[in-house]
């Protein structure tokens, strides 16, 4: 097996439905620019509010993929 370096870097996804899809997004989104993602890691969840009411769920999630030189 070939020795690997990964870079990882740091999104926030955000929906108006759930935690679930807001890191959803979030992964979907940067796999159609990065290449080989391998592990996400969902490191903080958070919610906008808008007079009192959840108007939009947010999810900090860390994303991992294969770093090419």
């Amino acid at each position: 097996m070939n020795d690997s370096v990964y870079k990882v870097i740091e999104l926030v996804g955000t929906s108006t439905e759930s935690w679930e899809k807001a890191a959803a997004h979030a992964i979907e989104t940067a796999g159609k620019q990065l290449k080989d993602l391998r592990i996400a890691e969902v490191s903080d969840l958070d919610v906008q509010l808008d007079d009192g009411k959840i108007v939009r769920y947010r999810a900090k999630v860390k994303v991992s993929f294969r770093y090419q030189s």
